[in-house]
């Protein structure tokens, strides 16, 4: 049978607790966060007065020993790397011309140097902040449009195709 625990007065703050059954002998301090850490420098003044241990963090020999476990484990203080955090890689597929896109408007071929805004970090930057697109796909659409519409308002693109071409969009 167990025996019944008594309350016994912290050493810190002075106020009754119920020790934990495994060490009721030797408990003096309650659980409370600045009773522990009483508790602890208590026991570190108490180990530090013994004689012989008041030097044994100081000293060559404490470097020594300390110098002898860092080279029997090395890296120990090192951080470990998390893994990098990286999309999934895409399989690469061979380009397909007679197959069209059906996001892209049809019949809309542009030159690759007009074309060259889209590799423009910024300007990709700049429609998806005034889209809300963040696809590539719906970027290059939104581009399309922007580059046909700047064709029209130069006169460098017929009406009629500017206008079936808007409505597709």
């Amino acid at each position: 049978m167990s025996r019944e625990l008594r309350r016994r007065k912290c050493r810190h703050c002075n106020e009754y607790f119920v020790p934990d059954p495994r060490c009721a002998d030797r408990q003096r301090h309650c659980f409370k966060p600045g009773c522990r850490h009483a508790s602890k420098a208590s026991s570190q003044r108490k180990w530090q007065s013994k004689d012989g241990n008041g030097d044994y963090n100081r000293g060559p020999k404490a470097v020594e020993r300390v110098q002898a476990w860092r080279k029997a484990h090395p890296g120990y203080w090192r951080r470990k790397r998390p893994p990098s955090v990286s999309t999934q890689p895409i399989d690469k597929k061979p380009v397909n011309p007679d197959q069209s896109s059906c996001n892209a408007p049809r019949g809309l071929t542009v030159a690759l140097q007009d074309d060259c805004l889209t590799q423009t970090a910024a300007f990709v930057g700049l429609i998806s902040m005034f889209t809300g697109y963040t696809l590539q796909d719906d970027i290059a659409i939104t581009t399309r449009q922007l580059l046909l519409r700047g064709r029209n308002i130069l006169g460098t693109v017929s009406p009629e195709k500017s206008i079936t071409n808007s409505n597709r969009l």
